[in-house]
């Protein structure tokens, strides 16, 4: 039986590569089609590797998009009753469960936002409209758990790889970014949907661009060095840029700017930024290959690596919507081709090839914005086709990565979640944690004793031996604190007066556990308290007693469900 539901299961993720690849497939078009009625560009033609606009007035497109965006704005907070749950999020804290609406109107959103010119790319789209159908299809079809999670990370692997051709890359984009963790149970379903996607897409006709960067030579140990150079270098670029979309959105919460009118300001800013080089329009991908190609001064690479970052951050920090996924390869490529252009000024290494540099730029940047160390590896190299560079990518993916998790600890997608108050950094499954709450483990049958009450009192109430511990309460019934049983009879009490009350034996009298507490936060009180049971009250004001928790059964309770997650995380039954 468990044989046919793992073959059920892959069978559903080649399905649901194949609606990523119609989706990346039809998002992608629709996008074109609106760069080329807006903007006026034929013949397939990219956004970004115009020379120049074709007439001034073409600046005021973007504004147009923010203003749409804007009134959307208007529209999710009179309709929607939450922010739209991405499929990290989703993986991470509730169990793969997305809202098909939700989605496909945050994809609707990020259509807006690159097909107007703002600089932000489709990726976030992709990924958030292909993993909103697999949840609803996964959901409808009352799957596991474990099961949903897998099946939203299979549309995100497929939409990745259908973007960029890349199966093996889209594949660790699930495994790192959306699922959270690799096993062995989901190489097969997430490797289908990967390549079920890529060849969709081929066959629908999207555009999957390769990057060219014809014969280099195999590497040695000492080769590396710069690109270990150019890793941290990226790393801590990738820092930046995080910093300054969140520096746009406080500039604009400073300057008091309604919230759907931001979009407007981000736009009019892009659009001058247009004015003055169209590159810094939408995703990039034409400047992307035209940058590689070209041989552009320093002053000309800084200045366009200056206004791509500001033009991404304003349209992100403004409200636009879509990702830095593609703007991350794309100024990860100029720091790369900036770097290797200082190196030959200074002498310092005049062997380093530019387009080597670019490509393994691309991969360090992008590691450090979206995460991922193998899954930004992999895109350079299935998309460069070149194995001899694998070395240095590999070397400065690395570096970038610990850079980033050392000074900044979060990718963009998991740092805007923190910005919302949620404090995940990955994918891996956690909503079980949280759901598993002190109102689901502790006990009701607890016995109460009054503060006030005598200590002779006690000990007739509370032989030794008859019960552990006793709460104490007040002449109100709140919570007064822990009395241990055992206490009343130690020999320091037995040379207390019978008449004296056992308000002095009371424990932890501040420190109490309220039912919405998860599994999480009442073991760090238990060892903030150094208790060994706790009291859970209605609130910190009533302190009215609902019963106790013990530490070992909250303990055991925990290591259950964190067995249960590795085990479905591992395929076990």
């Amino acid at each position: 039986m468990a044989r046919f539901r793992e073959l059920g299961l892959l069978a559903l993720a080649a399905a649901v590569g194949v609606l990523a690849g119609a989706v990346v497939t039809a998002m992608s078009g629709l996008t074109q089609k609106l760069h080329a009625v807006l903007f006026g560009i034929g013949g397939g033609a990219r956004l970004s590797e115009q020379a120049t606009l074709a007439a001034p007035y073409l600046a005021l497109v973007p504004v147009v998009g923010g203003a749409l965006i804007g009134a959307s704005m208007l529209a999710a907070r009179r309709f929607a009753t939450r922010v739209p749950v991405d499929p990290i999020e989703a993986n991470a804290l509730h169990g793969g469960r997305m809202s098909i609406g939700e989605s496909l109107f945050v994809a609707a959103q990020t259509m807006i936002s690159s097909g107007f010119g703002a600089s932000v790319g489709l990726e976030a789209g992709y990924t958030q409209a292909s993993a909103g159908f697999a949840s609803r299809i996964a959901l409808a079809l009352r799957l596991r758990r474990n099961e949903v999670r897998t099946l939203v990370g299979c549309a995100a692997a497929g939409a990745i790889a259908a973007a960029f051709d890349a199966p093996l890359t889209g594949a660790f984009y699930g495994f790192e970014l959306i699922i959270g963790t690799y096993s062995v149970a989901l190489v097969a379903p997430v490797l289908a949907a990967s390549l079920a996607a890529s060849l969709t897409a081929s066959w629908l006709g999207a555009v999957q661009t390769p990057i060219e960067i014809g014969d280099v030579p195999m590497m040695t140990g000492t080769d590396l060095l710069p690109f270990l150079a150019l890793g941290l270098i990226g790393g801590l670029v990738a820092v930046g840029i995080m910093q300054l979309v969140t520096l746009v959105e406080r500039l604009m919460r400073t300057a008091r700017i309604p919230g759907p009118a931001r979009p407007l300001v981000g736009g009019a800013i892009v659009g001058v930024l247009g004015l003055i080089t169209p590159q810094v329009l939408s995703s990039g991908h034409g400047a992307l290959h035209l940058e590689l190609g070209a041989t552009t001064s320093l002053a000309a690479l800084g200045a366009l690596f200056g206004l791509k970052a500001l033009a991404s951050a304003v349209s992100l920090g403004s409200g636009f919507r879509g990702g830095l996924f593609f703007a991350s390869l794309f100024l990860g490529a100029l720091l790369g081709k900036i770097f290797a252009g200082l190196l030959t000024v200074t002498a310092i290494a005049p062997e380093v090839v530019p387009l080597v540099a670019a490509v393994v730029g691309m991969a360090s940047v992008a590691v450090g914005i979206v995460g991922g160390p193998m899954t930004m590896s992999f895109l350079v190299l299935e998309t460069t086709g070149d194995l001899a560079i694998t070395g240095a990518v590999l070397a400065a993916s690395v570096m970038s990565a610990v850079v980033v998790r050392e000074t900044f600890g979060y990718s963009f997608s998991t740092w805007r979640l923190h910005l919302r108050g949620e404090t995940i950094r990955s994918a891996t499954d956690v909503g079980w944690m949280r759901s598993l709450t002190v109102a689901k483990l502790l006990r009701r049958d607890v016995k109460t004793f009054p503060a006030d009450g005598t200590l002779q009192a006690f000990r007739l109430a509370y032989p030794l031996g008859s019960a552990q511990r006793a709460i104490a309460v007040d002449a109100d019934g709140r919570y007064a604190g822990m009395i241990v049983v055992a206490d009343a009879y130690a020999p320091e009490s037995e040379r207390k007066e019978p008449g004296e009350t056992v308000r002095p034996l009371a424990r932890h009298e501040d420190c109490m556990l309220l039912p919405w507490m998860n599994v999480a936060e009442a073991a760090k009180l238990f060892e903030a308290a150094k208790a060994e049971e706790l009291a859970v009250v209605d609130g910190m004001a009533s302190r009215k007693v609902l019963g106790l928790v013990t530490e070992q059964h909250l303990l055991r309770r925990y290591a259950e469900e964190l067995d249960k997650a590795r085990r479905d995380l591992a395929g076990e039954r």
